[in-house]
């Protein structure tokens, strides 16, 4: 069992295929960064509280800044017993600086450890896709007040209804995600809470001033209750929902446009940047950033629902089935990211190809009856359809 966190009371093997089953460091690797800072701040309170001297804090430090060295330049060597980064990270500096290193896994459990690292992790992240998820919505408010003089049909139950403007679409898209973005900043919140110090299960009773650890990773509020600081996983399961509902707004503006560039619609053309061709049909431009778009919410949806099937019957506290928590996260990140950064490129260098000039005598709601002197609330008869042009009539347009 050596090489193992958890192998103190263990003398037999553990069979290889269990190995490679229990291993998650394929993918919790991506939290390197965050677990050499988490680990700076933990040996910070470790010293404050008398469990390490200055020396000792300062030789941790200089050994965890040569890990983080390591990684970044693409040089750190995984070992086979490395199951997870917390593992691989604290066997290196434990070559780095000597037996010092054990002393900073005092009274820290990886309970509280994973779950800090991937709220450290998730706040990056959600950064990083909210200014994204703004830049969209700023190429749509562009486009839109660039070409808001542009007519356009609109449509109820994708049937021609009443002219709109083509701004007017797409700030109807604009608007839901911004709706999605005042979404993910209060999940964001909701990620910036402190559960180191948490322990296992049972808290820290070695003094570890957890007032500190927040101010030394910035956390904005420190968790209530160790038992649930380790185990509940409500900020990823919101974070799903958020992406999930964002992929749902956008795989709806990616069908529209997806219609509207066929040859039977012909209201846009895509950039050549973002369709491609067949290999048999040279006349085609097929449209695959919106269908791929449209494709990747059934991804985000999939993760989402996944997640909240392994946490529904767990019993209380930590059990290893949370740690499918990470795959879901650094899947449906990546997807959201590419998707948002897609769709702004999509949005911005697409054609608008109006098809006809919109008549102007189209009629408002109610205002058929005004117009021949009827009631306002009755059906179109016969004597109405002098008002709609050939082009607007459903039965021809």
């Amino acid at each position: 069992m050596s090489g193992k966190l958890w192998g103190g009371r263990f003398a037999g093997a553990v069979d290889p295929i269990m190995e490679r089953f229990n291993a998650s460091i394929a993918y919790d690797r991506h939290l390197w960064e965050v677990d050499v800072q988490g680990s700076k701040a933990y040996s910070r309170g470790l010293e404050k509280a008398g469990l390490l001297t200055t020396a000792e804090r300062d030789q941790i430090l200089h050994g965890l800044d040569q890990v983080a060295e390591e990684w970044a330049q693409g040089t750190f060597k995984l070992h086979p017993n490395d199951e997870d980064i917390h593992t691989a990270n604290e066997r290196r500096l434990k070559e780095l600086v000597g037996d010092v290193a054990g002393k900073l896994h005092t009274g820290r459990s990886r309970n509280d450890q994973v779950v800090t690292d991937l709220r450290l992790w998730m706040r990056q992240t959600c950064t990083s896709l909210s200014g994204l998820l703004r830049e969209l919505i700023r190429t749509m408010v562009d486009r839109a007040e660039a070409e808001r003089d542009i007519l356009f049909p609109g449509y109820t139950h994708l049937q021609r209804a009443q002219p709109i403007r083509w701004s007017h679409w797409i700030l109807s898209h604009a608007v839901a995600l911004t709706r999605d973005s005042e979404r993910l900043l209060e999940v964001q919140k909701r990620i910036d809470v402190l559960p180191l110090g948490s322990g296992a299960i049972a808290g820290n009773p070695l003094g570890v001033d957890r007032e500190l650890l927040r101010a030394e990773l910035n956390f904005g509020a420190i968790t209530l209750n160790s038992m649930d600081a380790t185990s509940e996983r409500d900020f990823v399961v919101e974070f799903l929902f958020w992406a999930s509902l964002c992929a749902t707004h956008l795989s709806r503006m990616a069908e529209d446009l997806i219609l509207y560039s066929t040859k039977e619609f012909s209201f846009v053309q895509l950039s050549d940047a973002y369709s491609t061709g067949s290999s048999l049909m040279p006349q085609k431009k097929n449209p695959d950033s919106l269908e791929l778009i449209r494709s990747k919410a059934g991804r985000v949806f999939g993760r989402c629902a996944g997640l909240l099937m392994t946490l529904k019957g767990l019993p209380s506290t930590y059990n290893k089935d949370l740690q499918e928590d990470k795959e879901a996260v650094f899947e449906v990140s990546d997807t959201m990211s590419a998707v948002l950064q897609v769709a702004a490129g999509v949005i911005s260098t697409l054609q608008a190809r109006p098809p006809l000039p919109v008549p102007s005598c189209v009629p408002a709601p109610g205002s058929a009856g005004a117009a021949t002197g009827g009631p306002q609330r009755r059906p179109l008869g016969l004597g109405d359809r002098v008002l709609l042009p050939r082009s607007w009539d459903g039965a021809v347009g």
